[in-house]
């Protein structure tokens, strides 16, 4: 097989799980089909099988998709100067994506909270996401010298969920920027 055949497979395949990504989100798991992501992808329809079986093997690898993001970006909060400093980079990603928080929710709370129903293995693989987050946010609170780490990262991480779902269900990505900038004043206060 020549490189630029295996690129071509790469790419389709990244193509696709990219697309289903963003169709997830906009649409949720159920309303999305996999004509509508090969067409979203520009593949067609027939090579989606291809690369993916069924549904939730491509689903799975959306999910392992978002995994590998929340490790990048955890990874990239490494440069702040301290934990306080590294914790309110997190919750500013929320801001980042406020818009599209407002429009379609939480890339991750929509995608795990979907299918969070299920019992197929499916459920556990999106917990990961936010296992990720939450054992990184207790890491920090830890490294603060706070009294309950865990407690502290579970209640960062429920008032970014919260401030997302409030954020979508009222269509304003304001209500995303200021309850960040409440939860940011909270770090400091811990410090």
């Amino acid at each position: 097989m020549t490189d630029s055949h295996q690129r071509d497979r790469a790419g389709k395949r990244e193509r696709l799980v990219a697309s289903a990504g963003e169709l997830l989100h906009r649409q949720g798991v159920s309303a999305t089909t996999l004509a509508q992501v090969a067409e979203a992808a520009d593949v067609p329809p027939g090579n989606v099988y291809y690369y993916f079986k069924t549904k939730d093997a491509l689903v799975r690898a959306v999910v392992d998709a978002r995994i590998d993001e929340v490790r990048t970006m955890l990874g990239s909060f490494d440069a702040q100067p301290d934990p306080g400093t590294r914790l309110k980079a997190l919750t500013r990603q929320w801001v980042e994506m406020r818009d599209l928080v407002a429009r379609h929710g939480c890339p991750l709370g929509t995608l795990c909270s979907e299918l969070s129903g299920r019992d197929d293995g499916l459920d556990r693989e999106a917990a990961k996401m936010m296992s990720l987050i939450l054992d990184w946010a207790e890491d920090q609170f830890r490294q603060m010298g706070t009294p309950d780490p865990r407690d502290l990262a579970v209640n960062l991480f429920a008032g970014v969920q919260g401030g997302a779902l409030l954020a979508n269900t009222f269509r304003d990505p304001d209500l995303m920027t200021s309850h960040v900038r409440h939860l940011e004043h909270w770090i400091d206060s811990l410090s």
